[in-house]
């Protein structure tokens, strides 16, 4: 008891302003946390078919649970919703199986994850092919493209991003120079007008009669730019890495890339760890700017739902939903990031 108590003095009472801090956090908590849960679930409503049932004062749950379906697959067909949902369940049970394999096989499921995984992904989602039926990207939408979005952006922007931070740091002054400008500038743009150009301006400077998907030119505006960030990420871990290291390799005869890829990167790499997750979620965060090109991904479907005129003022529900989901993947990201800095037992 006496332990408790000294603890709670320590860390919350131990100077004037702790413990002013203290109690007046305690008491903002003691006027919100009670009006919330009564909101949220006492008073909520969770069955009906409509917004007239919801008459409790509470959130009305009912409007997320009607508009569920295109909330996480946009206007998808009902009849094909298992296209998407075998390759993300396949991925899941991936992720959790690397995991849990040994060093041998973790290489080859990496391998299938990462090529021919995405592709037969893709050919499930659009179909048109393997007797399928074609499912256009404009019908593509809520947490799905969000997902494909950011999937495909983490899968090209990285290995980009190394090569970028190696420019940067080579000895060639064209290579140098080039890398030095593809970064400073993407940087130096703000996403959304990235996107605007990508998804308006772009077309027009096209031949006639030549057409580039819309999805496909977001998710390669969406790489360029965070290839740049994932970059000065990476150069960072490389700046880390002792110069004893670059002398060994060439010390037993290693080239350049030899050299980077079996013992500069590995190096590198685990010690920027925190930086590659956090620059992950800001991506994954970003994906709802791109309302701008009129692809609705999850806080899209949302803002479409509540101009519903049956659901007039479900805004709130909606958007402590999306909330919701944004905070599951991005704390599983942040956690999954922190299992790896434990198992290779990284220090800053």
């Amino acid at each position: 008891m006496n332990k408790t108590l000294n603890y709670i003095r320590e860390k919350f009472f131990s100077s004037p302003i702790d413990a002013f801090l203290t109690i007046s956090i305690s008491y903002l908590i003691y006027l919100t946390i009670p009006p919330l849960l009564d909101w949220v679930f006492i008073s909520a409503t969770f069955s009906g078919e409509s917004k007239k049932e919801c008459v409790s004062g509470g959130a009305c749950w009912v409007f997320v649970k009607i508009w569920l379906n295109r909330f996480l697959y946009g206007m998808y067909p009902n009849d094909e919703i298992w296209r998407i949902n075998l390759p993300f369940a396949f991925l899941v049970v991936s992720i959790i199986a690397y995991r849990l394999l040994n060093e041998k096989y973790k290489k080859y499921l990496f391998l299938f994850l990462v090529i021919p995984f995405p592709i037969l992904s893709l050919m499930l989602f659009s179909g048109g092919s393997l007797g399928l039926m074609p499912v256009d990207t404009r019908e593509w939408g809520g947490l799905f493209l969000t997902l494909v979005i950011s999937i495909f952006a983490i899968i090209f922007c990285f290995p980009l991003g190394v090569l970028l931070a190696m420019g940067r740091r080579s000895n060639l002054p064209v290579v140098r120079y080039f890398s030095i400008g593809f970064i400073e500038f993407w940087r130096g743009v703000p996403l959304i007008t990235v996107l605007f150009m990508a998804g308006v301006m772009f077309p027009l400077l096209l031949p006639a009669g030549t057409n580039m998907d819309k999805l496909v030119r977001v998710i390669i505006a969406i790489t360029l730019f965070e290839a740049a960030y994932m970059a000065e990420v990476v150069r960072g871990g490389l700046q880390a890495v002792g110069r004893g290291q670059y002398d060994a390799s060439k010390a037993i005869g290693m080239g350049y890339w030899k050299s980077h890829i079996f013992i500069i990167l590995p190096q590198a790499l685990k010690l920027v760890i925190p930086g590659i997750a956090n620059t992950f979620i800001a991506l994954f965060k970003d994906t709802p700017l791109v309302f701008v090109v009129g692809l609705l991904e999850i806080l899209g479907m949302v803002n479409l739902a509540k101009t519903n005129p049956a659901w007039l003022g479900m805004a709130t529900e909606g958007y402590v939903f999306v909330a919701l989901v944004y905070w599951i993947f991005c704390f599983a990201m942040s956690r999954y990031s922190l299992s790896i800095e434990e198992k290779l037992k990284t220090t800053h």
